[in-house]
């Protein structure tokens, strides 16, 4: 997802002489993912078409009256414009404003509002509002639990609204991995190839998201390093255990930043430790020192500091 100026594909519904449209390019996400769409309608006809383009910036709305005038504009005969999900849009945009500037509690008490919406757009955000809620130092034991079971609630709505949905597919594993941090290894063990299908999915659907390819390299990297007894308890639910390399792990944070460079401290943070296993200690030097140097915008990123520092004082006592 990359700025650059904003395309649609236009259609036009032809009534007396005159084309009627409504163009809306919403800007939404950390790097401006802009969607494109012309309503044209007139009693008994309308039509949707629907364009793609990249932008960073505001919401832009362009009317018929901005081209024509009001005078002229509320004589033309016959035509209705429509504007359709226009309050999920807004809702929609105001969420991605908060989750860009860091505020988690004020996020979630927007989108819980709205917690019975059938828009798959909006209850991934909720899924995910509810679980960045829940990984704040400041929230309860207990209230961290239950978010973490509400945002799985969430997830699992949105990928049942749309299954063609990259974000429903990443946050419903995400979700189902921090469910299994409570119910216990067996249950996260069991989960293992649930969760590495929604994000091969959420891959698929989107290869140009760059937290989805990282989150895969997690996967691996945690199966990599699977303890013996946990590989025991593996193999009591599948006749072929989940498993993986360091060297798998590797390829997906390496093609997390080749999609994205610098899109997430934690990514360079298990490039440092993924080639601290194999050995590279040149190469985990320059990704940790990376991740040390990373702006800390939120509490991850100064946890991804922090434990990049101790490496780094790890791997200077042995030279």
């Amino acid at each position: 997802m990359r700025s650059g100026p904003a395309e649609g594909r236009m259609a036009a519904v032809e009534g007396t002489g005159v084309f009627r449209f409504l163009l809306k390019a919403t800007v939404t996400g950390r790097s401006g993912c802009c969607r494109v769409r012309t309503y044209i309608s007139r009693p008994g006809v309308r039509a949707q078409v629907l364009g793609g383009g990249k932008n960073l910036g505001r919401r832009l709305t362009l009317s018929l009256m901005t081209f024509l005038g009001y005078d002229v504009y509320r004589n033309i005969p016959g035509f209705l414009i429509v504007h359709a999900d226009e309050k999920v849009e807004e809702i929609i945009d105001r969420a991605d404003y908060l989750y860009g500037t860091g505020e988690v509690e004020k996020l979630y008490h927007l989108l819980i509002e709205h917690k019975n919406s059938t828009n798959d757009e909006l209850l991934w955000r909720l899924a995910r509002a509810s679980r960045d809620l829940a990984q704040l130092e400041s929230t309860s034991v207990e209230r961290k639990k239950q978010l973490t079971y509400e945002a799985l609630e969430f997830a699992e709505k949105a990928l049942e609204k749309n299954e063609l949905s990259f974000a429903a597919h990443k946050w419903y594993a995400i979700c189902i991995s921090d469910v299994g941090d409570y119910e216990g290894i067996k249950t996260k063990i069991s989960n293992a190839y649930v969760i590495k299908k929604h994000f091969q999915k959420a891959i698929e659907l989107n290869p140009k998201d760059a937290t989805s390819i990282h989150l895969m390299g997690l996967w691996c990297f945690t199966f990599a390093e699977l303890p013996w007894v946990q590989q025991k308890i593996a193999a009591m639910f599948f006749a072929t255990p989940p498993s993986s390399s360091y060297e798998e792990a590797l390829q997906y944070f390496n093609k997390a930043e080749q999609v994205d460079p610098n899109f997430y401290s934690k990514n360079l943070l298990m490039m440092g430790k993924t080639y601290m296993k194999l050995k590279n200690e040149k190469l985990a030097l320059l990704w940790l020192t990376k991740a040390r140097d990373y702006p800390a915008r939120n509490e991850g990123d100064k946890q991804v500091q922090k434990e990049a520092i101790e490496l780094l004082k790890l791997i200077s006592k042995r030279h």
